[in-house]
Formats: structure tokens, sequence, C-alpha cells
């Protein structure tokens, strides 16, 4: 529990360091529905996959990113991709999807993607973190192994 508390807190952190000097015109378009997956990819996958392209024909890089939360019950959460932000009770499973685009510096240095669920209890019924998934573009970039790794779920996205 004091390491999910501990990597909420550093995420927390992380995530509104990221925000900082970034003049994004958020719109806060971002959509929250009841879809979920259940499909594990370690972080470790290669890079071609991690690279998803930039929208063609623009000038821009653009991105869809859905962040997934799976699991049964209820949880506390926080997530940053073109918005930020965080429910204390959301019913899972649970997924955002937000169209996000990278300017200036971040289309060289990229943004960090982040969703950091809180604790359901596991098959053994002890408590772990809920497992969480970062898509990018339809790809799965990023996951944190079914709930083993409690950093939650982090991607720089390019």
């Amino acid at each position: 529990m004091r390491k999910t508390v501990t990597g909420l807190a550093l995420l927390a952190a992380v995530a509104l360091l990221t925000g900082c000097g970034s003049d994004s015109g958020k719109d806060g378009g971002g959509k929250a529905d009841g879809a979920g997956a259940t499909g594990s990819v370690s972080q470790g996958a290669s890079p071609a996959a991690k690279e998803p392209a930039a929208a063609k024909g623009s000038g821009n890089a653009t991105h869809e990113v859905t962040l997934e939360v799976s699991g049964q019950g209820k949880v506390p959460l926080m997530y940053n991709a073109e918005t930020s932000g965080s429910e204390q009770q959301a019913v899972l499973p649970w997924t955002k999807t937000e169209t996000v685009k990278l300017i200036g510096a971040e289309q060289k240095v990229g943004r960090l993607v982040t969703v950091v669920p809180g604790s359901v209890q596991g098959a053994d019924g002890m408590l772990q973190q809920a497992s969480c998934v970062i898509k990018v573009d339809g790809k799965q970039v990023a996951d944190n192994d079914g709930g083993k790794n409690p950093k939650g779920c982090l991607y720089r996205l390019k």
C-alpha cells in the first residue's frame, strides 16, 4: 500500500510538472466510457512498437491516446494526456480517449502520458494495483504488467 501511495504521489508531481510551460490549447475534449481491455504487453516492447507515426499531411504531431484501467469495482485514479485529472471513484473498467497535439518542443522531447490506478483485490485476496494500458494510435505502448508494476502506466509520446 505504501508503494502505491508513493507511486501515486510521484506521478501526480510528474503530471503537474509535465503541464508547466506548455501552451497546448487544451480543450478538455476527452470522453470517459465503460469500455476496458485485458491485453498485456511489457513496457520493454520493441522501439518500432513505441513510435506511432504522426498524422500525415499536417505540420503537427497529432495522436489518438487511449488510457484504460481494467478490473471490477471502483478505484481512485489519476491520468495525464491532453488533459489531466483524477477520479476518486472510477467505475471499472474505465477508458479515456483523447486526441493529443504535440506542439513546439514537445515534438522533440515528447510529452509524458500516464494513468495511475488505485488498488483492487487480486485473485489471491491481496490488494494490488488495477491493471492499466496506454494505446497510441491504436497500438498498445505501455502497461503495468497486469497490476504487478506499482508505478502505473507511463509513456513518453513524441
